[in-house]
């Protein structure tokens, strides 16, 4: 640009040049316009920082010095590029129409010999560098208007220009704003998603080991009052025998206790540290559905006091997703926390059937109290869950979503007979 605007005002200034003798005042300011055009084009260099003043600056140039017009041309579209508002956007059209108009028509009013026009009309081979005189294959009306012509086509394609690059760097910043939005909702949306996650975890663990440190302590109430009512009639070794399973019931919720801590600690872990969450929340042995999970927890379970029975049918568990095995286990842990919490010393039933066929089938169930308040209240709550269920507090309907979100159906609630209710189906995925 620098080059192309520098060359044709040189082309200028050397034609309008020619009707000047040497020993005239004009032929020196010419000469001034020479020596200007070599640099003129470092001008253009400023358009982007400086868009407005480059393009008033090059206006005031052509208008001045006998310049052709290209240098004010683009500037325009410099600035047409980068001012997006449309009272600027007029005002240089007009300005650059009006200084381009005078700038050609400039050059078609002079004589023939100092016209870059008028050499473009010229016969071949005439001139007095050929020592005849100038044939025109044209007249004057007709070079004036092709000047006018041409320079209302230069205007139309400087602004087209400098449109069309305006519209392709507002398409960019749109695009680099819709990306950065997009990105930003996808990171809302993860840290969300994560927040979720470690609150289901939160609430899975912690639940669980709760509810089984709240069996202990009631088993551990029952035999300290069974002590004190008993305590006269029973012998020393009688004592002694009662005293030796209070204190093991007492280490059994101590090591519930300490696990339960750091289960909390896990958890603030996680909350401290988000990036490294999706690691510790990934399946593991410990809280995937495998044969030792499963065993563990039925142990503890009982090992709390609660009366468990169990139908299991397990086929090729360690084909099934750890995922998958993940949302099963959890189901089972939520079915018996949920038992542990509303129905204490009830019997609880767990059915679980895993196999590619049936996939995964897990059912548990236990009796409650219709005396119970929160029972009653619960029994006459609305239905809710993917498809049919009854709402019972915070852990189950997330649980159904997690099951959801697996391609499953979780449908829980009270039957006629105030017998409580968790059945999960899930898809058997490899």
């Amino acid at each position: 640009m620098v080059v192309c605007a520098g060359f044709m005002c040189l082309a200028q200034t050397a034609f309008a040049a020619q009707r000047f003798g040497q020993d005239s005042a004009v032929y020196v300011w010419m000469v001034f316009c020479m020596l200007v055009a070599f640099a003129i084009g470092f001008l253009l260099l400023a358009r982007s920082r400086y868009p407005r003043a480059t393009f008033v600056a090059a206006c005031v140039v052509v208008l001045v010095f006998p310049y052709d017009p290209i240098l004010a041309l683009m500037a325009l579209t410099a600035l047409l590029a980068r001012r997006n508002d449309m009272k600027t956007t007029v005002r240089a059209i007009v300005a650059g129409g009006f200084v381009t108009l005078a700038a050609q028509v400039r050059d078609a009013l002079r004589p023939p010999e100092a016209s870059i026009w008028h050499m473009v009309f010229a016969k071949p081979d005439t001139g007095s560098q050929y020592g005849t005189d100038l044939i025109m294959l044209a007249d004057d009306r007709t070079i004036v208007i092709t000047a006018i012509v041409a320079a209302l086509l230069e205007l139309a394609i400087a602004t087209l220009a400098g449109l069309h690059i305006r519209s392709r760097a507002l398409a960019s910043l749109a695009t680099a704003k819709a990306d950065a939005q997009v990105a930003q909702l996808k990171t809302t949306i993860d840290s969300q998603q994560l927040a979720d996650a470690i609150a289901a975890e939160a609430h899975d663990t912690l639940a669980h080991s709760l509810s089984l440190l709240a069996l202990n302590a009631s088993a551990l109430q029952a035999e300290s009052k069974k002590l004190a009512a008993e305590a006269g009639s029973l012998d020393a070794g009688q004592l002694a025998g009662q005293a030796s399973r209070i204190a093991d019931k007492t280490e059994e919720i101590r090591k519930q206790a300490a696990g339960a801590l750091d289960e909390a600690h896990s958890v603030i872990d996680m909350l401290r540290h988000p990036e490294q969450a999706k690691a510790q929340l990934a399946p593991s042995n410990e809280t995937s559905l495998t044969r030792e999970s499963l065993d563990a927890l039925l142990g503890d379970a009982r090992a709390a006091g609660m009366r468990l029975n169990t139908w299991i049918d397990i086929q090729q568990l360690g084909q099934l997703n750890r995922e998958t095995g993940k949302i099963a286990y959890r189901v089972l842990q939520e079915g018996l926390t949920n038992a542990s919490r509303h129905a204490p010393g009830a019997p609880v039933s767990l059915e679980l059937t895993v196999n590619p066929t049936v996939g995964v089938h897990a059912h548990v169930s236990n009796p409650t109290n219709p005396s119970d308040p929160a029972a009653s209240a619960d029994a006459t709550r609305p239905a809710m869950d993917s498809k049919n269920a009854f709402r019972t507090g915070a852990g189950l309907p997330g649980l159904a979503e997690r099951v959801r979100q697996a391609g499953g159906t979780c449908r829980f609630g009270f039957d006629a007979r105030h017998a409580f209710h968790v059945d999960v189906q899930l898809p058997w995925a490899e």
